[in-house]
């Protein structure tokens, strides 16, 4: 038999997707799985981006540029302004979600054996597109007593070696739905900018931060104009993860000119999902004001009704919609493919991702699982219920 990589044998399975199997059984014996283990908003795209959809009025589906289409850069360059971040279209390269938008990054910014510094819990794509790249992650793991908050920045400097080349930050932050202070940020760029590293910053949860703070991109930080990148996606603004369009951010020109080497060679981004996704530019600020006092609802409800369940904590998460929650087990692997398996409460079960995969750190994580608030309220109500009754079910075997 043909051997297979040992990049594809180290390639981590997905935490959030690996227990997907068992649910797909759990529903196939009629049971109703409540689904917090993913980020798929249920909250409806933008009218404005389903109408472009439905009127598509072309006669061949060509390949779009490969750094996007100018009309969608240019109307971006508008959105970002927004934020009082100021860019130019050049500045931009649209790209196959967030997710290229990353890949990109770590293709353009390290050879194999570099080392990238990110805190953990993270993104756990984070480290799979680490692990196709050659690249080493070295983490700095942060703790939820103080609700995830960044370690300190000498903490940081002792993982500094000369094979560091970046540091990555997710902000607001998916795992955890921890905002960054103004300050936290502004140490990390007086780290970067001594040491010469890059500040790669996904900040695609910005319309979800709950604070009246003013908002600080990494593209705001003075005096590191070379060194930030920013990675975006329209998936959670507007609720278009199926349309796969992201960007690539950056003011360094040598760094977009080598991003636009591997643009070209993947040819282009999603033609339908530009159109999409420029169209939706244009939903109006009631849609936003919806859909974010939607999610403080839900996080609310959430957060509230799991502290209220014996043993259980989490802490109120400040951006972003997922909360990470110690529950009182032992092995959260363990108990959410049992939740899957071998559970159920009145023909209902719910589905969590575990949190060890979040985690670089071995055995990290292990009583911690992730939740995303993105149920309607009186569906999160129902698995709130159908938790602590598989928790009293599971430790009393």
């Amino acid at each position: 038999m043909p051997i297979i990589s040992q990049r594809g044998i180290d390639m981590p399975a997905s935490p959030i997707r690996k227990l997907a199997p068992f649910a797909v059984a759990a529903k196939q014996k009629g049971i109703k799985v409540y689904h917090l283990n993913i980020g798929q908003p249920d909250i409806a795209t933008p009218q404005e981006g389903l109408d472009a959809l439905k009127n598509v009025d072309r006669k061949v589906l060509e390949y779009s540029p490969s750094q996007g289409y100018q009309s969608y850069l240019d109307k971006l360059v508008g959105y970002y302004g927004r934020y009082d971040i100021k860019l130019d279209a050049s500045n931009i390269i649209v790209t196959c979600g967030g997710s290229e938008a990353l890949q990109f990054a770590f293709l353009a910014c390290f050879n194999p054996g570099d080392e990238l510094i990110v805190p953990e819990p993270v993104y756990a794509n984070y480290m799979g597109f680490a692990c196709e790249m050659g690249v080493k992650v070295r983490t700095i793991t942060t703790q939820i007593e103080n609700g995830f908050a960044l370690p300190s920045i000498e903490e940081f400097e002792k993982l500094i070696t000369d094979r560091t080349r970046a540091i990555m930050i997710c902000n607001p932050n998916n795992p955890t739905g921890t905002l960054y202070s103004n300050e936290e940020l502004m140490q990390l760029r007086d780290l970067v900018k001594k040491h010469d590293l890059y500040l790669i910053s996904d900040e695609v949860y910005r319309e979800f931060r709950y604070s009246d703070k003013p908002y600080l991109s990494a593209l705001h930080l003075e005096g590191i104009e070379d060194n930030a990148i920013v990675i975006d996606s329209v998936s959670k603004r507007y609720s278009e993860c199926g349309i796969r369009i992201g960007a690539f951010i950056t003011r360094n020109k040598q760094l977009l000119n080598t991003v636009m080497k591997f643009a070209q060679a993947r040819l282009s981004p999603p033609l339908i999902g530009q159109v999409v996704a420029e169209a939706s530019l244009a939903a109006p600020q009631a849609y936003h004001q919806g859909v974010y006092d939607e999610y403080i609802a839900r996080r609310n409800c959430l957060v509230e009704g799991l502290n209220k369940i014996p043993g259980v904590f989490a802490p109120m998460p400040t951006g972003a919609f997922y909360a990470m929650v110690k529950l009182p087990v032992q092995d959260c692997d363990d108990f959410c493919r049992w939740c899957l398996e071998e559970f159920s409460y009145e023909g209902e079960t719910v589905m969590m991702a575990p949190a060890t995969g979040f985690y670089a750190t071995p055995g990290e994580g292990k009583n911690l699982v992730r939740m995303a608030y993105v149920l309607k309220i009186e569906d999160l109500k129902r698995a709130l219920v159908v938790l602590e009754k598989a928790l009293e079910a599971y430790n009393a075997r």
